[in-house]
């Protein structure tokens, strides 16, 4: 049901949970279901895109559930809606399916977990600018750091149906193996093969993962690890391009890397977006402005959140 019109690609609705899985520690998917409206809507969702959930009205899970080190922090209010990217997103008979990749670490996030099948929350998007496909391009690279696998699972998707001459790889790295957003790994056989995450398996992108602590894969960062992939391969940078999402620090050194090899990069910035569309003005991003030495802020939530890292300008 459409409640408020904000355009033509793009609403507050009411979306219907179907799912709400735990598949970590503190990791969850959480499934919505569209109809009317908000099914053609959603339907148009890109990878990188958005939505804004107001989780204000949810009750906490039972004080048994919550762990201890969020028992404080779980009684502060929710007043503002919290930004959430997608992992997948499904079309079928005027619905339309959306899953929503998210760890609980405060109040609100803390309140999903409570979500079961039937409840409804109100939803506003799909918000923002995804990623641009790659034309050209025969070989993608798709980057994460920690929760930033969400939308790169949904442009592994895409990819598949739209770009199927592409060739995808797939790097996923966190501190340590429980800290990795994804179920469980998939059989020996498979691993040795280099699918080793059935998220990224399914569309049949191989996967390398990378650990601080060398509990699983690659020891060490996952900038460390991609970048001494690329250089045991010959790989022509017109012919690449990263996509990448995570903590910005691994951000920035992820766009040093694309600048060295010289090859397309774009990456999904994230910043604290109270509104979503650009009113409020809280998430700019300082951008480099083309031909000059200007500089300007760009808004992540309406400029973004995917931008080409060769106009962001990292903090130091």
């Amino acid at each position: 049901m459409t409640n408020e019109s904000f355009g033509p690609n793009k609403g507050m609705f009411d979306a219907a949970v179907f799912a709400n899985k735990q598949i970590g520690q503190r990791f969850y998917r959480l499934g919505l279901e569209f109809s009317a409206d908000a099914a053609a809507a959603f339907a148009k969702a890109s990878p990188g895109q958005f939505a804004e959930l107001d989780l204000s009205g949810i009750a906490l899970p039972p004080v048994e559930g919550i762990a201890e080190d969020l028992r404080d922090v779980s009684e502060r209010k929710i007043l503002l809606r919290r930004p959430f990217s997608f992992c997948d997103v499904s079309s079928h008979r005027g619905k339309t399916k959306v899953e929503i990749l998210y760890c609980a670490l405060g109040p609100a996030t803390l309140r999903m977990t409570a979500l079961s099948a039937g409840k409804s929350v109100s939803v506003i998007g799909p918000l923002g600018n995804g990623f641009r496909m790659p034309a050209g391009k025969k070989m993608v690279l798709l980057v994460s750091g920690g929760m930033g696998a969400g939308p790169l699972i949904h442009l592994a998707k895409t990819l598949t149906a739209d770009c199927p001459d592409v060739e995808a790889i797939a790097f996923a790295g966190a501190k340590t193996k429980t800290e990795l957003p994804f179920e469980k790994p998939t059989d020996e056989i498979s691993q040795q093969l280099g699918f080793s995450l059935h998220e990224f398996a399914r569309f049949g992108v191989e996967s390398v993962l990378a650990t601080d602590d060398g509990s699983i894969g690659y020891q060490g960062l996952i900038t460390d690890c991609f970048s001494k992939w690329l250089g045991q391969r010959s790989l022509l940078a017109r012919d690449a391009i990263i996509y990448s999402c995570g903590p910005e620090k691994m951000l920035a050194r992820m766009a040093k890397i694309a600048e060295d090899k010289k090859i397309d990069c774009q990456i999904s910035m994230e910043r604290m977006m109270a509104c979503g569309f650009g009113v409020c003005q809280s998430c700019a991003v300082k951008c480099k402005v083309n031909g000059s030495g200007e500089t300007l802020y760009k808004l992540c939530c309406k400029d973004g959140p995917v931008f080409d890292t060769r106009e962001v300008i990292f903090s130091a």
